[in-house]
């Protein structure tokens, strides 16, 4: 009895190369070596407080101090409910915020498109052909003689010229992260998708500095146009006061003109501050994605300019470098400037990828899902890369830009440093001179008020009351100039310290 014949799908299997097998543990354990700079993240130069000039305690109605961390929303130390409401609607219609946010959704696409180098590429293809050897060269006259053969103990062969093929296959390859290329990779994205995440926070902060900064603008300006239309008003009634005396002989026509030229120097300010709002309501239309104009019914009316605290919290140094967005940013850069170095390292030491195909194929369409019909291969390719110059190049380019990335981050800090003790310093510097000038404010209303006294009994010529009402008139717009940067300043400062953001 002759024995039953083997299975002949059994028989005709393609063995998995044995080198696979052995490859495949080495592979797994080189597949924990990462090459390259590990990344540490910076240590900031600061000073363990801020400078004594401007933390000094000169006469002022607002002081800073260290002891606390700045207020997370610190526009409402101005306790404007209207400012409150400008900066909750611009956070969620703002352009620029809108493409940050974009952004930082481009920045996870390209983190994902590095993660997928950690799985293998699955491939699948489909194809039909017919090919024809020309019959003039040795191939295709082979072909032509041949044509049909009979082998011994087999059937016979047909060598067609021309012949079709019809296909379907498959293919998977997978590269062994032998030396961390892939996790370097993924380390570079990550970082950069920390950029886009710092860039959000820093649009932010700009905006909310931006819309209160227009938001104290536009309350300057508007008590500014009222200074100026109250002082023209004054001086309508100088001008007034002045054509009576005239027609009762005490005054010459001198003094009417004099008095005339006056009131218009003062009406001719008030185009100027006039145009100051339409710019701060467009500033603030603009900031809120909304037309020119469109804010006007809701900002037009004038309304006093918010008050500051009486103290504000700054915090201290040391707090800059993980509060403010550009530092931050600056050191996601240098992180992802270190990785970058470690992706370049990888690809000078050699690679191996495991691949396999197979599937069918078959000279005609009713053969082609026939056990007959499949071919296949597997086995491991082993790339080691021996002279590449532009290799070596681009390892020395990613280390130069490391070293930018972090003299950058030392710059921003320096830079924030700076920010901070000039915005302090400006602070105290207009608070100072706020103070000055509403004593000369108090001062030039009795100058006046005196004056004009002394006119209307004829002991004083009219030119004094002029020069007091224009001195009045100068810094009573100077005092409202002052109020306004004051408010400015704070909004500077904490813009400097990069508070707000969450």
């Amino acid at each position: 009895m002759m024995p039953a014949a083997a299975d002949p799908r059994q028989r005709s299997r393609v063995p998995i190369a044995p080198l696979a097998w052995r490859l495949t543990p080495a592979a797994l354990l080189l597949a924990a070596c990462t090459v390259g700079p590990n990344y540490k993240p910076p240590t900031p130069q600061v000073p363990p407080h801020w400078s004594s000039q401007a933390l000094d305690s000169a006469p002022r109605a607002s002081s800073v101090t260290e002891q606390d961390e700045p207020a997370s929303q610190w526009w409402r130390e101005f306790h404007d409910a209207t400012l409150d409401s400008l900066i909750e609607r611009a956070q969620s219609v703002n352009l620029d915020v809108r493409l940050a946010l974009l952004r930082i959704d481009e920045a996870r696409v390209q983190r994902a498109i590095a993660r997928a180098g950690y799985l293998p590429t699955v491939a699948l293809d489909a194809s039909y052909t017919r090919q024809r050897f020309s019959e003039t060269t040795p191939t295709g006259s082979l072909f032509n003689s041949v044509g049909s053969i009979h082998l011994p103990g087999g059937e016979s062969v047909s060598i067609p010229n021309p012949y079709n093929q019809f296909q379907l296959s498959g293919g998977i390859a997978w590269e062994i992260d032998l030396f961390g290329r892939v996790r370097r990779s993924v380390e570079a994205a990550q970082a950069n998708l920390q950029v886009s995440a710092e860039d959000h926070r820093a649009v932010i902060l700009a905006l909310l500095s931006d819309v209160s900064e227009g938001y104290l603008e536009l309350r300057g300006a508007q008590e500014r146009l009222r200074v100026a239309r109250e002082n023209l008003d004054t001086i309508q009634e100088l001008l007034e006061l002045t054509r009576n005396r005239r027609d009762a002989g005490l005054v010459t026509q001198i003094d009417v003109s004099n008095a005339a030229a006056q009131a218009e120097v003062t009406r001719a300010e008030i185009p100027a501050l006039e145009m100051q709002i339409t710019q701060s309501v467009n500033l603030l239309s603009r900031l809120l994605d909304r037309e020119p104009e469109a804010l006007r019914a809701e900002l037009g009316a004038p309304m006093t300019l918010p008050a500051v605290p009486d103290t504000v919290a700054i915090g201290v140094p040391s707090a800059l470098a993980r509060r403010r967005p550009d530092i931050r940013e600056a050191e996601a850069n240098l992180h992802a400037a270190t990785a970058q170095i470690g992706v370049a390292v990888a690809s000078l030491f050699p690679s191996l990828t495991l691949a396999a195909t197979g599937g069918d194929q078959s000279e005609t369409l009713g053969h082609l899902f026939e056990w007959a019909s499949r071919f296949g291969s597997v086995g491991p390719t082993f790339d080691l890369p021996v002279l590449d110059v532009g290799r070596w190049k681009t390892v020395r380019l990613y280390d130069v830009r490391a070293q930018e990335a972090a003299l950058s981050y030392r710059r921003a800090v320096l830079a924030a440093l700076h920010e901070v003790e000039n915005a302090l310093a400006a602070y105290s510097a207009d608070q100072q001179r706020r103070l000055a000038l509403e004593a000369a404010v108090a001062q030039n209303r009795d100058a006046l008020a005196l004056s004009r006294q002394r006119y209307e009994k004829g002991l004083t010529s009219f030119i004094d009351v002029l020069d007091a009402d224009r001195s009045l008139q100068q810094n009573d717009l100077a005092l409202a100039a002052a109020r306004v940067a004051v408010s400015t300043d704070l909004v500077e400062i904490f813009r400097a310290l990069g508070g707000g953001v969450p």
